[in-house]
């Protein structure tokens, strides 16, 4: 492990055009992604722009970075789409086999930007999403024989000819002025979107940090896709308390805005990674390794996935820590410590949790 560059990487442009830009992570870049079995992605649609149906190779959960818009979801055997209504925060759960379009309102004033973080184990490649276009000049139909289309959906030839050809454009496209798609509906947003914005707070530390985190109480379809997920949020100076995934999960961890510092510890003591982490900036923490951030004056905004639908911590610091658990004794021989300095060590912490103010 200590051979691969855990280095925190930005996206790279894939494809794109008037209606908006599609961004991905290669594991060239960010080695973690294949040995995790990981893909990450960024969709980013201008006012008007539409990403075409299409589905993936990997089931993945999707945050809603910027703006507000549209999205259709057909199910597997699903006989209508569900059309649903999204902003800022929502967190969506998307199985595989689900054919999705993302749609950015014409009269939008900001870009709609969504992540896609997933698991790439049944993927065509590890590390990476392959999305397969249904309509568009990569679409699966120009794929087949204007004899096989026209059978396939009853037409005649030529207007299986003119069907296929007659959108040029590839993944992204900027709809016509006037054109409409459907309205989002209340109740086919229900069990399907989470605001992670506007959900309870799983953890609330005053001057020190947020969580909500998604598992399969609030976003019950998070099961179907295998992950867990959370939103954190760290105030200026704060810490996030030492930790690790107890059940052998990665962590995937995108920042959204902010700034700070990050250190990982893995086997031996060894520290794996030690660097300065900002928006946009995605990583990969291994199995079982302890990691922590402090934020700058700014503060650090993140969103995760855990690769386990219902993730367990265990933190080393704060009143939850295993020291707490820990008999003093066994602490004294663990650290070769005078009992005063483990009465000392143990009386530090009592109040803070997993988020440390800054003193």
């Amino acid at each position: 492990m200590a051979s691969v560059d855990l280095t925190p990487r930005q996206a790279r442009k894939a494809y794109g055009g008037d209606g908006g830009t599609y961004y991905e992570w290669s594991p060239a870049d960010l080695p973690m992604l294949e040995l995790a079995n990981i893909g990450g992605a960024k969709l980013s649609l201008n006012a008007g722009g539409l990403a075409l149906p299409s589905f993936s190779d990997s089931g993945k959960v999707a945050y809603v970075l910027q703006g507000k818009g549209t999205c259709g979801i057909v199910l597997p055997e699903a006989s209508k789409e569900k059309v649903i209504a999204v902003k800022e925060g929502d967190s969506l759960a998307l199985p595989f086999g689900v054919v999705t379009w993302w749609h950015n309102l014409p009269e939008s004033p900001v870009e709609l930007v969504i992540l896609f973080l997933g698991d790439t184990s049944k993927a065509h490649k590890a590390g990476q999403f392959t999305n397969m276009q249904l309509t568009g000049a990569t679409g699966i139909f120009t794929g087949f024989s204007t004899e096989f289309v026209g059978r396939a959906w009853d037409l005649a030839e030529s207007d299986a000819v003119k069907l296929v050809s007659s959108q040029p454009a590839s993944g992204i496209v900027k709809i016509k002025s006037g054109q409409k798609l459907p309205e989002p509906s209340a109740a086919d947003r229900e069990g399907m979107a989470l605001n992670c914005l506007e959900a309870p707070l799983d953890v609330d530390i005053k001057n020190g940090g947020r969580v909500v985190v998604l598992n399969t109480a609030n976003l019950p379809m998070v099961k179907e896709v295998g992950l867990g997920a959370d939103l954190v949020r760290i105030d200026g100076h704060s810490m996030c308390s030492p930790g690790f995934s107890c059940d052998s999960a990665y962590q995937v961890t995108y920042f959204i805005r902010g700034s700070g510092r990050v250190q990982v510890v893995g086997a031996d003591g060894k520290r794996v990674l030690d660097t300065h982490v900002e928006g946009g900036n995605l990583f990969i923490v291994p199995r079982f390794c302890v990691v922590s951030k402090i934020a700058d004056a700014s503060g650090l905004q993140w969103f995760s996935i855990i690769t386990t639908p219902n993730p367990i911590f265990s933190h080393l610091a704060g009143k939850t820590s295993v020291w707490k658990a820990i008999s003093p004794e066994v602490l004294e021989a663990s650290f070769n410590a005078t009992p005063e300095m483990e009465k000392l060590f143990r009386s530090k912490r009592l109040d803070s949790e997993i988020f440390f103010a800054p003193n």
